[in-house]
């Protein structure tokens, strides 16, 4: 007798579901493409008890007739493809019609709709994928989804869901992104009868990023728009003032579709190369339109993640659009200051300590033509009266033949401006050596490009990153205190909103965050209150590192991200690059860096490289 078992068509949908329908979020996502492709104007998403419970999509679309709400349900059964011709080029958030029979699979469902003149609607149950009530029905015009007791009949998959908490805050998450995607639609979307947000459908992406992301993120945004063959990029990315912790503000979206994609992560990166902090991340609502046969689809179950027919044209439409963007927030600030103020910066006044200057701004004041000039080498805005900004624009990027840059779109509100990027460290020419030679003297010479601190020993010479030693430094010290950090009361406590998925998890690691030296208090919707931070930390870099911490929190076990998070906390309280740094504080670094005490930052990177007085003749062609 053979082995080979024929499965039911029962056992076979409740497979394929859970290739479609991972979590309550995956239902969210799907209903809500069906109703953009439905043509509806207005959204309204209902979740209760995380979407295990129920699930409620209603839209203003199309509607069904009686035949097309019975038939929706079986496999394979779609609107949006007659033949293989149309997979060449699919222009619908779906096609495959499995979505439905999927979900139906392991819920109970709920169906009422009614196309426009028609005079009564469609009434439909279904359970377990079979249908148990078809009825005529009365209903507004449009299509009512109602998905009951997820994963009801697969409780191998059921005890695989988180929280309620933290599944209704996915299922907001996929409302939003279809709503970020389309702000041409009016989304509302509940959760637990208390609604999550609001987008006005006004077609404006400033307004649903405003209703979605927030007030602060929205004003930090620039717009970016550029094409290049056939590939146009609309959208907004982040200064380079306001970078985030981590990549959760990337949104792409290919031809209206939320996707995922690590050339176009990549892509938008590079642009901010040597603009942006290590470790921070540029936000981004990128639209890239191109034609429905450049771009493939059909790669994954869940239609995240898609194909193109040429990775480089996009790569580069990408890329040369942020650049575009970031060009006039870098160019150079020409500053005329009142007279109390250049007397104040001029080059005879005491200088401040380095670490008394708010966020590490640096003034480099020297004299031109009688107008005081001054670069900017921090992130903060500068205030002051009788000050007025001149800009002086830079040469625009070299771009591909064939790159366009349209009328640029207005920036939500006042921007940000930053100084211009210091250049790129050559190659070190060999590693640091492992032994110490604590016979010789040590010779700070100074530092180069406000970052790498130059000493001398005798035929050596030491290339020290500032910013990497001395975060080593802080590192070992708060592990040596047994992880327990002294804590500062901040005079001005600080307000923080954030996500939902972040405020889960600071309230999980509540007591983790104290022993660092973080006192929060929450505000419930309205974010929390930052009381006092850990005694190194800049204030200034609060939010900053606990969007960093919860990051990490959420990648490991609350054990193994102790390190990960004092990695954050030291990198945030470390001096930074384009600092100035009082020569006290470079002697004191690079005696630990050549006495080997420090040899990595935390995160692995080598903090210091030598070139020997032999290998500089051999360069010269001293020594043949």
């Amino acid at each position: 007798m053979g082995v080979i078992n024929l499965l039911s068509p029962l056992v076979a949908d409740m497979i394929a579901a859970g290739e479609v329908v991972e979590r309550p979020g995956s239902v969210v996502k799907e209903l809500m493409e069906n109703a953009v492709d439905a043509g509806a104007r207005n959204l309204t998403v209902e979740i209760r008890g995380g979407g295990a419970t129920c699930i409620r999509v209603t839209d203003d679309g199309c509607g069904m007739a009686p035949d097309d709400a019975g038939n929706c349900f079986l496999r394979h059964a779609t609107s949006k493809l007659k033949d293989e011709r149309g997979l060449e080029a699919i222009a619908t958030m779906g096609f495959r019609g499995e979505a439905l029979a999927a979900i139906s699979a392991v819920s109970r469902v709920e169906l009422s709709t009614r196309r426009e003149g028609d005079g009564e609607g469609t009434y439909v149950s279904v359970a377990g994928g079979e249908i148990q009530d078809m009825r005529a029905a009365g209903c507004p015009k449009g299509s009512v989804f109602t998905v009951r007791d997820l994963f009801y009949n697969t409780p191998a998959r059921l005890k695989f869901m988180k929280s309620d908490r933290a599944e209704g805050s996915f299922c907001v998450q996929q409302a939003a992104r279809v709503a970020l995607g389309r702000p041409d639609i009016s989304v509302r979307c509940l959760k637990d009868g208390k609604e999550e947000f609001f987008t006005p459908g006004d077609g404006k992406p400033e307004s649903a990023m405003y209703a979605l992301l927030g007030r602060e993120t929205t004003l930090s945004m620039l717009p970016a728009s550029g094409e290049n063959e056939g590939v146009a990029v609309t959208g907004f990315i982040s200064s380079p003032a306001a970078g985030r912790g981590s990549r959760a503000v990337q949104f792409f979206f290919v031809n209206g579709r939320s996707i995922r994609s690590q050339s176009l992560q990549a892509a938008l990166e590079q642009a901010y190369k040597n603009t942006l902090m290590v470790g921070k991340f540029p936000a981004c609502a990128l639209y890239i339109t191109l034609s429905p046969g450049a771009v493939d689809v059909n790669v994954h179950p869940t239609k995240n993640e898609v194909r193109f027919t040429s990775e480089k044209k996009v790569f580069d439409a990408v890329y040369y659009s942020a650049l575009s963007a970031l060009q006039g927030e870098r160019d150079t600030l020409n500053m005329r200051l009142s007279g109390s103020t250049e007397k104040l910066l001029s080059p005879q006044a005491p200088a401040r300590p380095a670490r008394e200057q708010s966020g590490g701004y640096a003034p480099a004041p020297h004299r031109d033509g009688g107008q005081m000039a001054m670069e900017l080498h921090s992130p903060k805005p500068v205030y002051g009266s009788g000050a007025s900004v001149v800009y002086t624009p830079r040469p625009a990027p070299e771009r591909p033949a064939g790159y366009t840059v349209p009328a640029r779109a207005n920036r939500p509100q006042a921007p940000r401006r930053e100084g211009p990027a210091a250049p790129a460290v050559p190659a070190p020419v060999s590693p640091a050596p492992a032994a110490p030679e604590q016979a010789l003297p040590l010779r700070v010479a100074g530092e180069v490009l406000r970052t790498y601190i130059i000493a001398e020993q005798g035929d050596r010479i030491w290339l020290i990153d500032k910013h990497a030693a001395h975060e080593r430094m802080v590192f070992d010290r708060l592990k040596e205190r047994g992880y327990e950090v002294m804590s500062q009361t901040l005079l001005s406590p600080q307000t923080w909103r954030p996500e939902a998925e972040q405020m889960e998890v600071l309230q999980e690691n509540g007591e983790l965050l104290a022993q660092l030296g973080f006192a929060l208090e929450s505000l419930g919707d309205e974010g929390i209150v930052i009381r006092a931070v850990p005694e190194d930390l800049d204030p200034g870099q609060a939010a900053a590192a606990l969007e960093e911490i919860c990051e990490k929190l959420k990648k490991g076990a609350r054990d193994l991200a102790r390190d990960s998070v004092l990695q954050t906390v030291a990198c945030k309280a470390a001096i930074k690059a384009g600092w100035d740094t009082d020569p006290a504080e470079m002697l004191a670094l690079a005696e630990k860096v050549v006495s080997c005490r420090i040899k990595y930052c935390p995160h692995g990177r080598p903090v210091a490289v030598t070139l020997t007085k032999k290998e500089l003749d051999r360069q010269f062609g001293r020594l043949q």
